[in-house]
């Protein structure tokens, strides 16, 4: 007949979902008793997630039938999930745990809206918050390289995959499920899938925020993800030509329609540092967000200089805010991030997706002129 030791000795095979230390090791299991082949085991664990529990029922019951255990009685303590955030009726969060979703987006690219990304993550990391980024740029996944996870193997666990960790933050993107180099030619019905596959094939843990990465443009990734987790606020990167802030209006519109709070403009390349003499120099224009944040009731959240060392870090990997905090740019990164989660709080509980849910049957494309019944195919890309 087993005892506590032999039964203590099983559970130290059994590991924590998404982690590879034992419930033994975390020091999960507060109380061991058995009684007659039935087995009573007491757990403390961190994650309200149902999956979890799930897992660890099915893999102790397993260990335990190896040493003629066949009843198992398990009293688990978690934390209270997270509330949703939106009513499970009329809206939708296929991503509960997570508390607060960034949309980080731009009418055009080459904006440089995922170095703003990857920096506003690792700002928000270094001032306490529990932050995740989501690479849901489906063309230009470069968010691997910026966070120095080009090569590293995605590890799955169960049928989920795991998120990278890098400067504090836990990491997912496509470009790290496909082979490198590789293009997608999606169509708008595979490009909605993935966008929530992303949010809930994947073991993301109880973040404080997660910033997504959007494609560039206003498309049917922005269409699903607003449909699919009641996103707190969007972001708009743009630089400060006119071509571009005309852009600008069509993503901060997009905002407004899909009833998502506007949390402020980025404006990026907003003049150049000369990394010799520190002198900053206006090349491309500066201080051209501001009119333009007050047509949608916003506000600029910060004026990013163009500064070599930015460059360097993202193609190094080594985000500017986090590895050269003394720049100019990394403090305004940390004020910028600083402005982003007072707005943040602000409108956290408000967050809802219920009057955009899809009216369309699964599958096909929502787009703006499918409210006519003869749809035809020369009046946008998707397909009936």
């Amino acid at each position: 007949m087993a005892n506590v030791a032999d039964i203590k000795e099983e559970l130290n095979k059994v590991l924590y979902p998404g982690f590879q230390k034992s419930i033994i090791e975390f020091g999960f299991v507060k109380d061991i008793q058995e009684d007659n082949g039935t087995c009573t085991i007491t757990l403390d664990i961190t994650s309200s997630a149902a999956e979890v529990e799930e897992q660890l029922k099915k893999d102790i019951s397993a260990v335990l039938k190896n040493i003629g255990i066949n009843s198992v009685k398990l009293n688990i303590s978690k934390p209270e999930a997270p509330k949703q955030q939106s009513n499970s009726v009329s809206g939708q969060n296929i991503a509960p745990q997570i508390k607060n979703f960034v949309m980080v987006s731009s009418g055009k690219g080459g904006v440089g809206k995922s170095t703003t990304t990857v920096n506003l993550a690792v700002a928000a990391a270094m001032q306490g918050k529990k932050v995740g980024i989501l690479d849901a740029d489906i063309y230009g996944p470069n968010i691997p390289r910026m966070m120095g996870l080009i090569g590293k193997e995605v590890e799955v666990v169960g049928n989920k995959a795991k998120p990278f960790n890098a400067y504090g933050v836990d990491v997912m993107s496509m470009g790290s499920l496909m082979d490198e180099g590789h293009a997608l030619i999606w169509r708008g019905a595979m490009i909605m899938k993935a966008v929530q596959q992303l949010l809930r094939d994947i073991l993301w843990e109880e973040l404080d925020i997660l910033f997504i990465d959007m494609p560039p443009g206003t498309g049917d990734a922005q269409l699903t993800l607003a449909q699919s987790v009641p996103v707190t606020c969007g972001v708009n990167v743009t630089t400060p030509q006119h071509v571009a802030l005309d852009d600008s209006r069509r993503s901060l519109d997009m905002f407004s329609k899909l009833h998502i709070p506007i949390a402020g403009i980025i404006e990026n390349m907003s003049g150049f540092i000369c990394p010799n003499c520190k002198t900053e120099s206006d090349i491309f224009g500066m201080g051209t967000c501001e009119p333009l944040a007050e047509q949608y009731n916003t506000q600029v959240l910060g004026n990013l200089p163009i500064e070599p060392a930015i460059r360097e870090g993202g193609d190094e990997g080594k985000p500017i805010v986090y590895c050269n905090p003394e720049t100019e740019s990394a403090k305004r990164y940390m004020s910028t991030t600083a402005k982003l989660i007072e707005f943040i709080d602000k409108v956290s509980d408000t967050a809802s997706n219920a009057e955009i849910q899809p009216t369309t049957p699964p599958g096909v494309s929502a787009c703006s002129s499918s409210q006519n019944s003869s749809h035809s195919g020369d009046s946008c890309g998707c397909s009936n």
